[in-house]
């Protein structure tokens, strides 16, 4: 016998053959999910650069507790999805079109199931789309390689880090990246740069977690 209080049916989630759901980090609402059928961005990218025909990806949200399912976009040939984020108030959503050559932010509005565009960037202006995403807060898109991080809109920085380091996120000035060690036991500190030129203001053992509603807890010794 389960004596478990308000114990709730199993709830069914449409997904359409997406298989994993991850929380909209910042919101307390808004799971999502997307299917790789060409890989991820990155890789997909590659594809078609390369002259392969993409199959183009899906990207849904689902609202919680309802597990109602909300699919804004649905992508065209040529273009693909990559990860989404909260801006505070909706989720933001990005898209590559690749025959167009462009890199689209959109906001999609639950309320009317309606889709905006923010901004929409020349591709010629990115590298390439690996490690390409946006982050909050303030909403900007991102991309980082092994050893330099960049931001693409709404501003223009660029600036060397170091191959272990990973960014996390902003405030205001502030840039917060986690830098792991192998040397040999594994650890991690928190590298805290300054916008735009990337200088170190401090540098700390800890770890950064991203909670699901958007709080970022610093884990120390």
């Amino acid at each position: 016998m389960d004596d478990r209080p308000n114990k709730e049916p199993m709830k069914i989630i449409p997904a359409g053959g997406i298989t994993y759901l991850a929380p909209l980090t910042g919101s307390r609402i808004w799971y999502w999910g997307t299917d790789y059928t060409s890989g991820d961005l990155y890789e997909a990218e590659e594809l078609y650069r390369d002259g392969h025909r993409i199959s183009r990806n899906r990207l849904i949200f689902v609202h919680a507790p309802d597990g109602r399912v909300a699919e804004p976009v649905r992508a065209r040939e040529g273009q693909y999805f990559g990860q989404p984020a909260w801006d505070g108030e909706a989720p933001v959503i990005l898209l590559a079109d690749f025959p167009a050559g462009e890199i689209c932010l959109l906001r999609y509005d639950d309320g009317s199931g309606t889709v905006r565009p923010i901004v929409t960037l020349p591709r010629a202006e990115v590298e390439d789309c690996y490690n390409l995403m946006p982050h909050t807060s303030p909403l900007m898109l991102t991309r980082q390689t092994g050893e330099r991080f960049q931001v693409l809109w709404p501003e223009k920085v660029d600036f060397p880090i170091h191959p272990a380091e990973s960014f996390c996120f902003r405030d205001g000035d502030r840039l917060y990246f986690s830098r792991w060690y192998e040397d040999p036991d594994y650890r991690e500190e928190v590298v805290v740069r300054r916008m735009p030129d990337g200088a170190i203001l401090e540098q700390f053992r800890g770890s950064l977690n991203a909670m699901p509603d958007g709080q970022q807890w610093l884990l120390t010794e």
